[in-house]
């Protein structure tokens, strides 16, 4: 499983030009679902974020999670993640998960992170769909995160 989270002052998704998704301070994640992923993996990876002390202290300090800041969580799954970009010019997407399956995993993902930080706080786009997403990176801060096995 691979993840992107960038700490955001603000952010928002929309689809067909319709508003479906927005947050103010807090993580959007770019999640990605290969292969060997599973419930155990997504589990873990939904602690690991949730929990992660990334947001600004009284001192401007990265001291806070989410909950002590009262951050909200964006969750965007992205296949791209899991790229070859190895040979020729064409990514090859072998490596990541088939669709059906990894919706599930993602599904499972959304509803732990709704579980450790309450279901107001989290919000996702929508699977497979085109998505255009504008954010204002704070700081900038930027973490990927790479488990393809624990």
């Amino acid at each position: 499983m691979k993840a992107v989270l960038q700490r955001v002052l603000s952010a928002n998704i929309h689809v067909n030009n319709r508003l479906i998704a927005e947050i103010g301070k807090g993580y959007l994640v770019f999640l990605g679902i290969g292969l060997n992923d599973n419930l155990e993996i997504a589990k873990f990876l939904a602690h690991k974020i949730c929990n992660l002390r990334a947001m600004a202290d009284e001192n401007n300090k990265m001291n806070l999670n989410l909950n002590s800041a009262q951050g909200s969580l964006m969750i965007v799954s992205q296949f791209t993640l899991y790229a070859d970009l190895k040979k020729g010019n064409r990514p090859s997407f072998i490596n990541a998960m088939h669709p059906e399956k990894a919706n599930e995993i993602y599904d499972f993902f959304v509803k732990e992170c709704e579980h450790l930080l309450g279901k107001e706080r989290v919000v996702t786009g929508i699977f497979g769909a085109d998505m255009k997403i504008q954010l204002i990176n704070d700081g900038p801060v930027t973490f990927v995160y790479d488990f393809d096995h624990l």
